[in-house]
């Protein structure tokens, strides 16, 4: 039998990893970890007791170039503040998708990564 603990980490393609580095480190203020030295390119983040691990594609694709789609694959991560987390990306300009009373039972906020990867942020109702 498995005896699963927690999600340890995600992982995601980027394109360009400098690029991704400044969404993911200045607009959502990740905390970068250290990273062993493989052979690819790429950044781990401490998200909490979780990881998300940036890997630079070697051919600068990655699955996605469409807009939010919520129904497709994403990762989502809980905030303390729904109200806050929409004043920060509004004030960097970052386009999003907000469900304030969403059927989930949970607020929840979408929006894209610099390669279109979707990022869910949820919080409690009237946070």
């Amino acid at each position: 039998m498995i005896e699963y603990v927690r999600i340890h980490h995600v992982s995601l393609a980027v394109r360009d990893l400098e690029k991704s580095k400044r969404f993911y480190s200045e607009i959502l203020r990740f905390r970068e970890i250290d990273r062993p030295s493989f052979s690819s390119s790429g950044v781990w983040y401490a998200v909490g007791d979780q990881q998300l691990h940036l890997l630079e594609h070697p051919k600068g694709q990655t699955l996605r170039d469409q807009g939010i789609d919520t129904t497709d694959g994403h990762f989502a991560m809980w905030v303390q503040s729904y109200q806050k987390t929409i004043d920060w990306l509004d004030k960097n300009g970052v386009h999003y998708e907000a469900r304030p009373e969403s059927v989930a039972g949970f607020a929840q906020i979408f929006l894209l990564d610099v390669d279109h990867n979707i990022i869910e942020l949820s919080a409690e109702y009237g946070s």
